[in-house]
């Protein structure tokens, strides 16, 4: 996703990014492949879904599930494409798979915050 509203996650930097933001605000990680079609369809929906949240508030990540980055895709138990993954105090709290609404990815983010 080349939007500025996403951070790049690695699997070098996932525990920073990831798990050290989630204790001062919900992080959203998209988890997703360059070769994927729903991954793509789901890229304009969740930037424009990002465009809402103060960056106080949300911190949006992206991880493109090739190479290292997929052992961190294993570790979490990701089974397809598009995942994204809602993370709070260091821990997992909510997910959804495949393309989704606009109106279902707000409500996912504002039940999870």
């Amino acid at each position: 996703m080349s939007s500025p509203l996403f951070q790049t996650v690695t699997f070098f930097n996932f525990d920073e990014m990831v798990i050290s933001n989630s204790f001062s605000k919900l992080v959203i990680l998209d988890i997703s492949a360059e070769w994927c079609s729903p991954c793509k369809a789901l890229e304009p929906i969740l930037s424009k879904v990002a465009s809402s949240y103060s960056k106080d508030e949300v911190l949006f990540c992206k991880l493109e599930a090739e190479d290292e980055n997929m052992k961190i895709a294993g570790s979490l138990s990701v089974r397809g494409f598009p995942t994204v993954i809602a993370f709070k105090n260091g821990i997992e709290v909510d997910r959804f798979l495949s393309t989704q609404t606009e109106d279902f990815i707000f409500n996912f983010i504002d039940n999870c915050i």
